[in-house]
């Protein structure tokens, strides 16, 4: 490995911070605190692309050096995108809706030299399908919190596998970073893993 230059983390999320650890990257965080809204008529593709830049680049704003790497994944169920959900209530909503179905979930990820500007942005998608589930089965999921923070209300690397039937694409897409792509940007910047 020949990662010579700082790597900073734009994101809180404990599942981005340990797929990237998995890696054998030393990095920091260093959390984007940038509101998330997108305009309206964006696709999947270029709102989870757009969030990863925008995340990238209000984290490369504060340091001198580094490639700072931004994500952001979203769930997708008929052209609708579902977030993280406000309460129970909305959790409920969604499982439901994703219940016996197939969804997609996006994941992009953006690198950008703090030093240059320069970045490099793509993203992933996967297909997943969630088990058809009874009520009950869904407010005891609910139960654990698990998907008070998740966007459409499950993770699958957690109590969330047992509800995922089936995945077609990148598991790791599905988790929040796309590890492949990653590292295909990474290797725009000179960092190769071995």
């Amino acid at each position: 490995m020949n990662a010579t230059v700082p790597i900073i983390l734009a994101s809180s999320s404990p599942r981005r911070r340990e797929l990237l650890h998995n890696l054998g990257l030393e990095f920091t965080v260093q959390s984007s605190d940038v509101d998330e809204t997108t305009a309206p008529g964006l696709s999947p593709q270029e709102i989870v692309e757009s969030l990863s830049i925008r995340k990238a680049q209000a984290t490369a704003v504060g340091v001198d050096t580094g490639l700072v790497i931004g994500s952001d994944t979203i769930v997708v169920l008929d052209q609708k995108v579902l977030g993280k959900p406000a309460d129970e209530d909305d959790a409920f909503g969604m499982l439901s809706s994703l219940q016996g179905r197939e969804h997609t979930v996006y994941s992009g990820v953006a690198i950008v030299d703090a030093a240059t500007g320069k970045s490099e942005v793509s993203h992933s998608s996967t297909k997943v399908k969630i088990r058809a589930m009874t009520d009950a089965e869904i407010r005891s999921y609910i139960a654990t919190k698990e998907p008070m923070d998740k966007a459409g209300s499950y993770a699958i690397q957690g109590f969330g596998a047992t509800i995922v039937e089936g995945i077609v694409g990148d598991y790791f897409t599905v988790v929040g970073l796309p590890l492949g792509l990653t590292a295909q940007l990474l290797s725009r910047f000179g960092i190769t893993l071995f």
